[in-house]
């Protein structure tokens, strides 16, 4: 199958999919030993293990990307192969001037079989922490973005209340193993993703596509029921992943002695249009995420929507779009940030926020504008405090493979070499000199 995907359109195009239809028994001990360190504003980037480690063979997707015909343009392979470099890319992330660095555990390593736990595996997260906190960093812990080992997909994933117990179980032992060196976490990555992009039109055609793909990977293995979290129903997903983050929450609470905040993080565009529509859309896109537990908000934020009806339009005629195909506009970072503070009562982390371009200059010009939006929220008195920047490196992204360039940082595809770019240079010198003032900002 050959398509034309336009992160939030093809990112977004998987995730709506059927919207319609040794070291560790010490760790363990020491847990509740060492304060997290969050220093007032975090700057940094951001990355997830699948999209840049490289040969997560055990991983849902894995699978989804190996039947054919593929969904995905490309394979992720050896991504960004930073299951091997990731201490050269967390230096490098010091290095830049930022203070804090987001990555996420991949499930699928730490229990590759149901119930079978990889020792080297949480060895090897223990000494990607050690390292961030060697370099001085805030460890921003993802606890699953996106992806899932395949036994859970082949048993329904969250399809099924019976999804429950195994992430809440793998959640409580990160935080036994690993949570005396997390600063701060978060259960899951964009959970609502699929409800966002239930409104958008430019998913619906390919729908059939995704579907046939879901089928083929359970024909694949075997499986009964297959559900990726990525592709499943959020009609019937959101509630369960709600009550799995709830109690993933409780777990990892307890199981730190409550030594670090623990959130969400969301994908949310500044919504705009008939005010009734977008009260609608937020309702069922925000509202269940923004009620469950959390010491946190994690935004994350990439463009606007106009909404109609119960549909987003399509972009306007003549915009700047990104090679997402959605609009260019850094500004909808601060109207997102608005919304929720109007909404939730709780502090803010810009966890994402970026823009797909080969000319780094717009991407420079991005960040100003958005880091501006952020002074000014800062300015006004909302309890905002980071802003971390999709993403550190250009990485595989989902179904558009790796076309689309998000990082502050090259990758060579062929020998890896990592280049930083001048927006890095850019953000770094802003990091350095924290948060500029509204005034100085735009």
């Amino acid at each position: 199958m050959t398509t034309t995907l336009n992160r939030r359109s093809a990112l977004l195009l998987v995730g709506s999919s059927l919207l319609a239809g040794g070291a560790a028994a010490a760790s363990a001990n020491t847990s509740t030993a060492r304060k997290a360190r969050v220093p007032g504003f975090l700057w940094g980037s951001a990355g997830a293990a699948y999209q840049i480690e490289g040969g997560n063979y055990a991983s849902d997707l894995w699978v989804m990307e190996h039947t054919k015909p593929s969904i995905f343009k490309d394979p992720s392979g050896d991504a960004a192969d930073a299951y091997h470099r990731v201490n050269e890319d967390i230096a490098l992330a010091a290095s830049l001037g930022f203070n804090t660095h987001r990555f996420s555990i991949e499930w699928s390593r730490i229990e590759p079989e149901r119930g079978q736990i990889s020792g080297a595996a949480i060895a090897y997260y223990r000494r990607v922490l050690e390292t961030i906190r060697g370099h001085g960093l805030t460890a921003f812990v993802t606890f699953n973005h996106f992806t899932a080992p395949r036994w859970f997909a082949a048993a329904g994933g969250f399809e099924t209340r019976e999804g429950i117990e195994p992430f809440v179980r793998y959640c409580r032992l990160i935080a036994e193993r690993l949570g005396d060196l997390i600063d701060i976490a978060a259960t899951f990555n964009e959970p609502n993703l699929g409800a966002l992009v239930s409104w958008s039109p430019a998913i619906r055609p390919l729908r059939p596509h995704i579907l046939a793909a879901r089928e083929l990977a359970r024909a694949s293995i075997g499986a009964a029921h297959w559900s990726p979290p990525m592709l499943g129903d959020f009609r019937i997903q959101q509630p369960i992943m709600v009550e799995a983050h709830d109690r993933a929450y409780e777990a990892i609470k307890g199981a730190s002695g409550s030594r670090f905040p623990v959130g969400v993080t969301l994908a949310l565009n500044d919504e705009r249009g008939d005010p009734d529509a977008v009260q609608l859309k937020q309702a069922q896109v925000w509202k269940p995420w923004l009620d469950a537990q959390g010491d946190f908000v994690g935004v994350q934020n990439y463009t606007y929507s106009v909404v109609e009806g119960d549909s987003d339009l399509p972009p306007p005629a003549g915009v700047e779009l990104t090679q997402m195909g959605y609009p260019f506009a850094p500004e909808s970072l601060e109207g997102v940030i608005r919304a929720v503070a109007r909404l939730s009562k709780r502090p803010i982390y810009v966890t994402e926020n970026g823009v797909a371009t080969e000319d780094d200059s717009r991407r420079i010009a991005f960040i100003d504008r958005a880091v501006a939006g952020v002074a000014a929220c800062v300015d006004d008195g909302i309890d905002i405090r980071g802003y971390i920047h999709w993403s550190l490196l250009d990485n595989w992204e989902w179904v558009s493979g790796f076309g689309p360039k998000f990082g502050l940082v090259s990758v060579d595809r062929s020998s890896f070499v990592r280049t930083p770019k001048p927006s890095a240079h850019h953000l770094g010198r802003i990091a350095r000199a924290e948060l500029p003032a509204r005034s100085k900002a735009r």
